[in-house]
């Protein structure tokens, strides 16, 4: 009877990762029709990111803290960096009160969401709790990236790019989780490509012209990236992600201590890599 329940639910991991894939490629067609080509390039490169943040997760095994933290910090710097060059000063020109509400909307929600999302590993759900809680996650950046760029066409990818630069990171922590329950990375493909999928169909939406109502839309997108954002950051304490990536028990603090200038000096670099990169490009 176990072998059949086996059986069954990697043939229902299969069929979820192959649904990702499916509704990523025909998004991608959807885009084709419509011109959506940002959001969806943002999604496959959110796709990538996480699929390769998997595959070094499956890859890797004595390194894995500082890979987790290099990761990590890389992507949260560039998120934090991204969103005071982009995503705020947009939200704030829309309306500088409702903008600002917005921003406080989106860290106060985006806490709340982490903090019901960390619930379901505690609820039995048909669907792996990591699973559940990436696919949440990817559908409500997919459609803020959707409005964003579907209201806002002149920006460059870079932001996108830099918004999603988490996925790889948030691809490993999972495939590392799911690999020590001893579950099959398959369904990771399903948030991997929510990305894309929700920005293609949330880019048709258009908001009306209105300051208020733009300066609290654009706010709360800025609000939730940046909780996001901090959420990134490594934080190498003890019964932290990277405490649990540890293979040595005995001296656990001096790792951590040593790990924590790692996590500095990645936070840095990959806001410095966002800054440069803006600089070149910047007319």
């Amino acid at each position: 009877m176990d072998t059949e329940a086996s059986t069954q639910s990697r043939r229902g991991e299969r069929i979820v990762g192959a649904i990702g894939v499916l509704s990523l490629l025909g998004a991608t067609g959807i885009a084709a029709v419509t011109g959506a080509w940002k959001p969806i390039q943002i999604g496959w490169v959110a796709f990538a990111a996480m699929v390769g943040g998997v595959a070094m997760a499956l890859r890797t095994d004595q390194n894995r803290p500082g890979t987790l933290v290099w990761g990590s910090g890389l992507a949260s710097g560039a998120m934090i960096v991204s969103v005071g060059l982009f995503l705020l000063p947009d939200a704030l020109n829309h309306h500088l009160r409702f903008g600002g509400l917005g921003v406080a909307t989106g860290v106060i929600v985006g806490f709340a969401g982490h903090a019901i999302g960390h619930r379901l590993s505690h609820i039995e759900l048909p669907m792996d709790a990591t699973v559940a809680q990436l696919t949440a996650h990817a559908a409500a950046a997919g459609a803020i990236i959707g409005i964003v760029y579907g209201n806002m066409p002149e920006l460059g990818p870079l932001l996108g790019v830099a918004i999603v630069s988490h996925k790889g990171p948030a691809g490993y922590a999972a495939a590392d989780r799911l690999a020590r329950n001893g579950r099959s990375w398959l369904p990771i493909l399903l948030p991997a490509a929510g990305v894309g999928v929700v920005a293609v169909l949330a880019s048709a939406v258009s908001l009306p012209a209105s300051g208020p109502l733009n300066g609290l839309v654009f706010g709360f997108a800025t609000g939730v990236f940046l909780h996001v954002a901090m959420d990134f950051l490594p934080r190498c304490e003890l019964g932290s992600e990277v405490h649990d990536a540890l293979s040595v028990d005995d001296d656990a603090h001096a790792v951590l201590d040593r790990l924590r200038l790692h996590a500095v000096a990645s936070t840095v670099l990959g806001g410095l890599v966002v800054v440069a990169l803006w600089w070149t490009v910047a007319p």
